[in-house]
C-alpha cells in the first residue's frame, strides 16, 4: 500500500524559533515514517522581501543543517532547495492564469504584509499563494500540516486544482490540511496574542533553536504573564497557557502534569525551570548542528540528492500540465 503524500516548507529567512520547531519541525519528525514527505527550504518565496544574497545563501545552509539537526532524515524523506527545481516557477505561471485577482486580493497574510510593506509592494508579494500551491500540487500531495493561519492558502491551492482538474481533465489531487491540536501555536513571549515570530521587533519574544542557554534564561524570565499568581492553562491567562504549552512541547508531560507539579508555586521557580527545560531540549539539536554546518560535503550531498528525487516527481506532474493546456511537447 502506497504512503500518502506530505509537503510542506520553510522559509531561509535566518534563525528559526521553537515556535517553528514546536509547531512544524517536530511534527514533521514524527511524519517521516507514516508518509512519504517532501520537505523544502522555500527560498524562492524568501526574496518577495529584499534580500542580501550571501546571507540568503548562508541562511538556506543553515536551514538545511537545522533541518538534519532536528532528526529530519534524507533517507527517509526528500529534502530540498525549492530554486533547485523549476518546476515550481513554471507551474505557478500556469496556474497564475487561472487564478482570479479577487481571490488573492483577500488573502490576509497579503494585506498584513502590504500594510507592513508599502516600499515595497511587489507583485510576488501579491501572488506567492500561487507559488505556493505550485508547490503543493507538483508532489500530488495528499496532506499538507498547516496552522490556522495558513488553512486559507491551503484552499487557494484546493481550488486551483480543481479548476485545473474540471477545465482540463483530472490532473490534481486536491490535498487535505494535517492539523496539530496541542502545541501548533507558539505565542510571543511578549505579546501572547501574537504567533512567536523572527520577525517581532522584541527580540525578547522569540527564542531562536540556536539561542545561547543564557539568552534562553533571559528571554523567559522577561515574559509576560499576569497578576494571578497561579499555574493555570486557560484562556484568561494566555501568557501562562503559552509557557505551559512550551514546556509540555519540550518535557513530553501533559498540561494537567504541569499543572499539578506547580500548584501553590510562584511564576518565579515555574519560569527558571522551564528555562532548563527548554535548554535542555534544544542542547543536542545546537550540538548536531554545529557537526553539520562544518560539513559541507555532506550538505551538498543531501540537496543534491532531494533535488533530483523531487525533480523526477514534479517534472512528470508538470508534463501533464504541459500537455493538458495544449504546449508542444519538448
Amino acid at each position: 500500500m502506497e504512503k500518502k503524500i506530505v509537503f510542506s516548507g520553510v522559509q531561509p529567512s535566518g534563525g528559526l524559533t521553537i515556535g517553528n520547531y514546536i509547531g512544524a519541525i517536530k511534527n514533521w519528525i514524527d511524519l517521516q515514517d507514516k508518509y512519504d514527505c517532501y520537505y523544502s527550504i522555500v527560498d524562492l518565496h524568501a526574496i518577495t522581501v529584499p534580500q542580501v544574497p550571501k546571507d540568503l545563501r548562508k541562511n538556506t545552509l543553515d536551514l538545511l543543517a537545522i533541518y538534519s539537526a532536528c532528526g529530519l532524515d534524507p533517507e527517509k524523506s526528500t529534502i530540498f532547495i525549492q530554486s533547485h527545481v523549476p518546476a515550481h516557477a513554471e507551474l505557478t505561471w500556469v496556474l497564475n492564469t487561472i487564478t482570479y485577482m479577487g481571490q488573492l486580493s483577500r488573502m490576509t497574510q497579503f494585506k498584513e504584509k502590504s500594510r507592513k510593506s508599502k516600499e515595497n509592494l511587489n507583485a510576488g508579494l501579491f501572488t506567492y499563494p500561487v507559488l505556493m500551491a505550485a508547490d503543493i500540487l507538483l508532489y500530488q500531495t495528499e496532506l499538507v500540516p498547516v496552522g490556522e493561519d495558513q488553512k486559507q492558502h491551503l484552499e487557494l491551492a484546493r481550488d486551483l486544482a480543481e479548476r485545473f482538474n474540471n477545465r482540463y481533465s483530472p490532473t490534481f489531487k486536491v490535498p487535505e490540511p494535517l492539523i496539530k491540536e496541542e502545541g501548533a501555536r507558539i505565542m510571543s513571549l511578549q505579546d501572547p496574542e501574537s504567533k512567536m515570530s523572527k520577525s517581532d521587533e522584541n527580540e525578547n519574544g522569540y527564542i531562536l533553536i540556536l539561542d545561547e542557554p543564557d539568552a534562553i534564561r533571559r528571554k523567559i524570565k522577561r515574559a509576560v504573564t499576569d497578576s494571578i499568581g497561579e499555574i493555570k492553562y486557560n484562556d484568561e491567562q494566555l501568557g501562562i497557557k503559552n509557557l505551559i504549552n512550551i514546556y509540555s512541547a519540550f518535557s513530553g508531560d501533559s498540561i494537567e502534569e504541569i499543572e499539578n507539579r506547580y500548584k501553590g508555586v510562584g511564576y518565579g521557580k515555574f519560569k527558571e525551570d522551564l528555562a532548563e527545560v527548554v535548554i535542555e531540549g534544544l542542547m543536542p539539536i545546537q550540538k548536531k548542528y554545529k557537526e553539520i554546518i562544518n560539513n559541507k560535503d555532506y550538505l551538498e550531498k543531501v540537496y543534491r540528492e532531494g533535488a533530483e528525487k523531487a525533480n523526477y516527481i514534479a517534472n512528470k506532474t508538470l508534463r501533464k500540465v504541459y500537455k493538458k493546456v495544449g504546449f508542444i511537447q519538448r
